[in-house]
C-alpha cells in the first residue's frame, strides 16, 4: 500500500523545486493528471472494505487537496515572479522624449483643391460632380468639338473599347462635361440638385466648381496621364468679361495670399468658348521659386472665356437670353507654384519621403477664416 506522507514529500518538494510553468504544469500532471500518482489511488477506493474506506478515504481526499493548494501557490510565485522580471526589463523612463510617431500626411494636391474649393465657396459658388468614364456627346460633342478636331485623336484621348451598343466611352479629358450635365439639369429640375442653384425651378442662374481627374495622354515635367482640373461656371443674364475678369483676379489674390495681382488677357481659342483667352500673372522668376504678384515676367495660368452660344443652346438655354463665363485650373500646377514643387510626377510617384516633405497636416483643414495653409 502506498505510503501517503512519503508521497506528499516527494510530491512537495517537486513543486518547490519547479522553476518555471511548464515545470509545474508537469508536476500537475503527474499526481493530479488523468494518469497521475493521487489520481489512481483515488480510483482504488471502489475496492476498499467499507472500513478501509471510512479510514483511507479521508487521507486520499486530503492529499489530493494540500497537493492542489500547493501546486496553485507555487504558481502564484511563479507568475509573480516572472512578472517582476518583465517590469525590470520593460523599465521605461519617463523622463526620455517618446519616440517618433509616423502620422499620414494630406498631399499637396487635395490641401490644394480643398483651398481652391474654400475660396470659391466664399464667393458663392456651389460644388458639381460627375462621372471620369464619358460618352462622347458629352466629354466632345456638347462642347461645340467638330468631329475631326484633333483632341479626338487617340494620341490625345483615352478610348475605351466600343460596348454591346457600338458606343465608344472615353476617360474625360476635362471636368467640362460636367458643366453639359448641370446646364442640362437645369432644364430638368431634379431633385438633389448640388450647384448653387436654380433657385426658380429649373432656370439659372447657375454658379459652380466643378473639381476632379481628368485624362490625357501626356507626360513630362509639368503634364501627366491622370491630373486634376477646377472648373467654374456662371449662367446669369447679362453676364460679360468684366464679371469673368473680377472672379479670376480675385481668386488669384486669395489663393496666393498676396493683393498685388497683375494679369492681362490674351486670346485664345477654346471651342466651348467665343471669345476665349488666356490669362496671365504678373511673376518673378529670378529665384528658385517662382513669385507671383512680384517681378516683371508673364505666367500663364488659367484658360477661360464666355460660354459659347452653340454649348447654351445644346443644353436647352436661350443664349439671347442666357449668357456665361467658364474658367478651368490645372490644380496640380497651381500646387506647384505656391508650394514649390519642381516636377508634376513627382506628385503622382508614391514617395512617402516626398510627402513627409510636402505634405500637410490633416488638423491643418483650409478654411477662410483661421487661414488656407
Amino acid at each position: 500500500m502506498t505510503d501517503l506522507t512519503k508521497l506528499e514529500a516527494d510530491l512537495s518538494a517537486l513543486i518547490a523545486a519547479a522553476p518555471d510553468a511548464a515545470a509545474l504544469e508537469a508536476v500537475r500532471d503527474a499526481a493530479l493528471g488523468k494518469s497521475g500518482s493521487i489520481s489512481d489511488l483515488l480510483k482504488t477506493r471502489g475496492a476498499m472494505s467499507p472500513d478501509e474506506r471510512r479510514e483511507r478515504g479521508p487521507l486520499i481526499n486530503g492529499l489530493r487537496d494540500r497537493i492542489g493548494a500547493a501546486i496553485a501557490e507555487r504558481k502564484a510565485e511563479l507568475e509573480a515572479g516572472e512578472l517582476d522580471a518583465r517590469l525590470a526589463a520593460e523599465h521605461v523612463d519617463l523622463t526620455l522624449p517618446p519616440p517618433p510617431e509616423r502620422r499620414g500626411r494630406v498631399h499637396p494636391t487635395m490641401q490644394v483643391q480643398d483651398e481652391m474649393i474654400a475660396i470659391f465657396a466664399e464667393m458663392g459658388f456651389g460644388l458639381a460632380e460627375g462621372p471620369d468614364i464619358e460618352d462622347d456627346f458629352h466629354n466632345f460633342t456638347a462642347l461645340n468639338f467638330p468631329p475631326k478636331h484633333p483632341a479626338r485623336e487617340m494620341h490625345d484621348t483615352f478610348w475605351l473599347p466600343q460596348d454591346e451598343h457600338g458606343e465608344r466611352k472615353v476617360l474625360r479629358t476635362h471636368t467640362s462635361p460636367v458643366q453639359i450635365r448641370t446646364m442640362q439639369r437645369t432644364n430638368q429640375a431634379l431633385p438633389g440638385w448640388i450647384a448653387n442653384g436654380p433657385p426658380n425651378g429649373g432656370e439659372p442662374p447657375i454658379r459652380i466648381i466643378v473639381p476632379g481627374r481628368t485624362y490625357r495622354s501626356d507626360s513630362d515635367a509639368t503634364h501627366t496621364p491622370m491630373f486634376h482640373q477646377l472648373e467654374g461656371l456662371v449662367i446669369d443674364r447679362a453676364i460679360h468679361m468684366g464679371h469673368l475678369k473680377w472672379t479670376l483676379e480675385t481668386f488669384i489674390a486669395r489663393y496666393f495670399e498676396t493683393p498685388l495681382v497683375e494679369t492681362r488677357f490674351r486670346p485664345h481659342h477654346f471651342p466651348f468658348t467665343e471669345p476665349s483667352a488666356e490669362m496671365d500673372v504678373k511673376c518673378d522668376r529670378s529665384g528658385a521659386d517662382i513669385k507671383i504678384g512680384q517681378g516683371d515676367d508673364w505666367m500663364e495660368i488659367v484658360g477661360c472665356g464666355m460660354v459659347h452660344p452653340n454649348v447654351l443652346r445644346t443644353c436647352g438655354l436661350d443664349p439671347d437670353v442666357w449668357q456665361g463665363f467658364a474658367f478651368g485650373f490645372g490644380i496640380d500646377r497651381l500646387g506647384m507654384l505656391k508650394y514649390g514643387v519642381p516636377d508634376l510626377r513627382d506628385m503622382f510617384a508614391s514617395d512617402v519621403r516626398w510627402l513627409d516633405h510636402y505634405g500637410f497636416s490633416a488638423f491643418a483643414a483650409p478654411n477662410p477664416a483661421t487661414g488656407l495653409s
